[in-house]
């Protein structure tokens, strides 16, 4: 016995050696691999940069080892930044060694803003001469929409082209919660905050109905006139060409219509990348792949040298979302204050991708942007997002900046509070306590708010939708009655802001930038991006800590509608009560 313990404890040792050993081997190589990353890479002349962007597309990434192996282990695809994409676009239109773009982009993960982005780098990349040939198996509409900036657009002969219109659906669980016994006590003001209607209604009320009509009507408008205007076509003929559902016609329809040029297979289209580039064509394509071309070196601005720089603070996700993920709003605090009070920083553009969250979230990030606005220019960039708390925190800065296909807007708060009394009855569920004073048990969700609660939790959300309408009327030097006419929640595309005044410029982050550089006076400057984004093992750790939930969810579901799904009912059950947000499953297709 005394030498079956003796050999038991040494066979337990031995395997938390050999764990140790191995975990240790594993962060060594890490660590190979992220340094290895840094290393310059190689361009050779005649060389194509190949645009892969079927990926999930997000405000910004840096090269992360670590994501690139769970990505493989997981079988899901990794994150592309929408900073590497348009920095290495900007780079291929100055490198000599870079002769033309050939982009992938059949099935693009990514919102309608984000596309503009890179839709319009890409027209810019064209203006040096060099050419973009674009081809996929498939191209959903959002994807055609972005190659159909390319000088040739190739199809497979067999696949399939989407170009019928936008749509915006919504789920709706009314019905689901009164099987349940469960009851959604609502507080709102704005006749558009349709935020609350998935959990009250089977349908689109009239008035969402109709912000969503304007909206999604605008974005297609300027879609079409896009297109139009790349593909040399009339943008009256391409909304009867979509009215014909192109898809499910013969394959002659989509030539004949200049949708696309031809129907070649993948060999064909770089044999005719070899030519394009005086490249055998037994000899192999001279192609360098996004993630690789975003480390090669370029010679452009002498940034390393230049003291005076305008900071970048990228705002992505649901304000005080769960976990670590989305905008905390005490850390983007901390980062603008950061970059108010570093002299070196003569303008702040502040990047926006959000549906909005939390109303105390909000507020705290608009008093950090008001003292910044103070001390130096403030630039808001609006990208897919920009609504509800989204709006809040850009509307006080000296001037806001959306693509035309940007959702922003949505001027309103609402509370939801859950009554599962009809729940805990069919299970067989009771409750009972004691209290000091009449609202100790306020809000309780095993009964209905008294009439008399629901009267305090109202007066609330109206008290903080007039202190959101003054900082809105505030930032845009107007009156809280013009800024309620255009308000009540409801959502504008950034054609509809431009128009109401609740944006200023319609461009991309350039156009926010060269802004910024303006009213600080700046000739010459560096750009920094913030908040920092840490090295690769660190932010492992940190994800292995701080965000392990997240990142299983994730690994299990992939970046898809249910995960969205879930994370809204999440944060809607644990979120502050004042919630200032867009309904975050809200998609356009």
């Amino acid at each position: 016995m005394k030498n079956f313990l003796k050999y038991t404890l040494a066979v337990i040792i031995g395997s938390l050696a050999s764990i140790l050993i191995l975990m240790i081997g594993f962060f060594i190589m890490i660590g190979i691999a992220a340094s290895l990353s840094q290393q310059d890479v190689q361009v050779k002349f005649n060389s194509i940069l190949l645009l892969d962007l079927n990926n999930p597309i997000v405000e910004r990434t840096t090269e992360d080892p670590f994501e690139e192996i769970l990505s493989d282990i997981s079988g899901r695809p990794a994150n592309v930044g929408l900073n590497q994409i348009l920095e290495s676009i900007r780079k291929a239109t100055r490198d000599e060694r870079i002769k033309g773009i050939y982009m992938e982009s059949g099935t693009v993960m990514a919102g309608h803003a984000t596309l503009e982005e890179i839709r319009n780098a890409l027209l810019e990349f064209k203006k040096s001469g060099k050419f973009i040939i674009s081809f996929a198996p498939v191209y959903t509409q959002k994807s055609y929409y972005l190659a159909s900036v390319a000088d040739k657009l190739y199809l497979n002969p067999a696949g399939m082209l989407e170009f019928n219109g936008l749509n915006s659906q919504r789920l709706f669980f009314k019905g689901t919660l009164e099987k349940l016994g469960v009851e959604m006590q609502v507080f709102r003001h704005g006749h558009f905050k349709s935020a609350v209607e998935p959990f009250i209604r089977e349908n689109m009320s009239d008035s969402a109905r109709l912000q969503t009509q304007t909206y999604v009507t605008s974005m297609w408008d300027h879609m079409r006139n896009q297109i139009a205007l790349s593909r040399h076509l009339d943008s009256q003929a391409l909304n009867d060409i979509a009215d014909q559902m192109p898809m499910f016609k013969e394959s002659s329809f989509l030539t004949e219509n200049n949708l696309i040029d031809n129907w070649k297979y993948k060999d064909e289209v770089l044999l005719e990348l070899k030519d394009s580039t005086g490249i055998k064509h037994e000899d192999d394509l001279n192609a360098i792949s996004l993630k690789k071309y975003a480390k090669a070196y370029v010679p452009g601005k002498k940034k390393g040298l230049e003291k005076n720089k305008i900071a970048i603070i990228y705002a992505e996700g649901e304000i005080d979302g769960g976990g670590n993920e989305g905008i905390i709003s005490d850390d983007l605090s901390r980062t603008i204050r950061k970059a108010r009070r570093d002299t070196t920083i003569k303008a702040i553009v502040l990047r926006v991708n959000s549906p909005g969250g939390s109303g105390l979230g909000s507020e705290i990030i608009w008093r950090e942007m008001e003292l910044a606005r103070q001390a130096k220019p403030v630039i808001v960039s609006m990208g897919d997002l920009a609504a509800s708390g989204g709006y809040y925190i850009a509307c006080g800065a000296d001037t806001i900046v959306a693509q035309p296909n940007t959702l922003t807007g949505s001027i309103g708060v609402f509370g939801l509070i859950p009554n599962v009394k009809g729940l805990l009855t069919k299970i067989g569920v009771t409750t009972d306590g004691v209290k000091t004073n009449k609202f100790s048990d306020m809000p309780s969700i095993d009964r209905p708010f008294r009439p008399e609660e629901k009267e305090l939790m109202q007066a609330y959300i109206e008290r903080f939708y007039d202190v959101f309408l003054q900082r809105c009327a505030d930032g845009r030097h107007t009156t809280k009655e013009a800024i309620d006419l255009i308000g009540q929640g409801r959502v504008w595309s950034g054609e509809n802001a431009l128009e109401i005044g609740l944006v200023d410029v319609l461009g991309n982050l350039d156009k926010a930038l060269s802004i910024a550089a303006e009213k600080a006076g700046l000739e010459s400057y560096r750009t920094v991006e913030m908040p920092e984004i840490l090295p690769p093992i660190e932010q492992f750790m940190k994800d292995l800590t701080g965000n392990a939930s997240a990142y299983m969810q994730t690994l299990l579901l992939g970046h898809s509608q249910e995960l969205e799904l879930l994370k809204t009912i999440h944060n809607l059950k644990t979120a502050y009560p004042v919630q200032a947000r867009l309904p975050y499953e809200l998609s356009i297709n």
